[in-house]
């Protein structure tokens, strides 16, 4: 009978297990650090929701360096910024307690409950508007939360598409962080004063110089004929709803984006379009014509 032998050798790392590091000899990819983040919330804030938004609901890639997208981070309320007739645009500040180095503030602008369905004049705007973007159909189709927000026809979400739109063809518009459910999350447009950061003005309220004026209107321009080209307009531009961010325009407030041609209006809204600019652009001595703007566009478009 044969007799099992116990009297083992052993290497010596074996017999002093103390003597080494736990994580000695194991493959790194196998290894992963976490975070902790503590459970309690100060006022005024709540847990950022990026990780259980689905795809259309987050801005378009490739997102910029700011966007934070940790799942620990906070976002905290940072007062009202404007107020509006459908919606008012809050500051919050998105930051993750173990990076605060990254900290983003942003605009979030929420439409009212009461008002986000009826927006006014909204006959005339969804005339004709058809849902063009084949994933807006299959999220109806799957049910899914994105697909229920579309349904609803909220005109937070009639913004939201619009914002991505532009942002894809290179438009000078905020970049669309997230949207949930009537809120939209997007960048902040600033500009610097005296050293601080403030939020960029109106068009409507800045007198610039000469050069910066010439300036505005070119990207005007260019804005609004690549808009043309893919066969949509503003529906509300106005020195009101474009930012004077140093010397970069902004356009901003996009729920009402119509189909030029589908719109059985979608001309009569460019021309206006064109002719609450232009008024702007001659207040500022620069020698405009709405209708030679809107000739120039339709040319684009067609």
């Amino acid at each position: 009978m044969s007799h099992l032998h116990t009297d083992h050798t052993f290497p010596e790392d074996f017999l002093r297990p103390d003597d080494r590091s736990p994580l000695e000899g194991i493959d790194e990819s196998f290894v992963f650090t976490y975070d902790t983040y503590s459970d309690e919330l100060g006022e005024g804030q709540r847990w950022s929701r990026w990780e259980d938004l689905e795809a259309l609901m987050k801005g378009p890639e490739p997102r910029p360096d700011w966007v934070v997208t940790s799942s620990g981070a906070i976002d905290t309320e940072l007062g009202v910024l404007k107020t509006g007739k459908e919606a008012d645009v809050f500051l919050l500040e998105r930051e993750d307690p173990h990076r605060p180095e990254t900290a983003v503030v942003m605009a979030a602008k929420r439409y009212r409950d009461t008002d986000h369905r009826s927006f006014h004049r909204a006959a005339s705007y969804t005339e004709g508007r058809s849902m063009k973007r084949s994933r807006d159909n299959r999220a109806l189709k799957r049910k899914s939360t994105w697909g229920r927000q579309v349904a609803a026809g909220e005109w937070a979400v009639s913004e939201w598409n619009a914002l991505r739109r532009c942002w894809e063809l290179g438009l000078p518009v905020p970049y669309p962080v997230q949207i949930d459910e009537t809120e939209i999350l997007m960048e902040w447009i600033t500009v610097t004063v005296d050293g601080s950061t403030e939020t960029a003005p109106r068009v409507a309220q800045v007198r610039p110089e000469r050069s910066v004026v010439e300036g505005y209107y070119e990207q005007l321009r260019d804005a609004m004929a690549t808009l043309a080209q893919a066969g949509l307009v503003h529906g509300d531009l106005s020195p009101y709803n474009t930012l004077a961010a140093g010397d970069r325009l902004v356009i901003i407030d996009l729920p009402q984006m119509v189909d030029l041609v589908g719109n059985p209006r979608g001309m009569d809204f460019l021309l206006r379009d064109c002719a609450n600019m232009c008024a702007w652009f001659r207040s500022r001595g620069l020698e405009v014509d709405e209708q030679e703007l809107f000739g120039e566009l339709m040319a684009h478009a067609f």
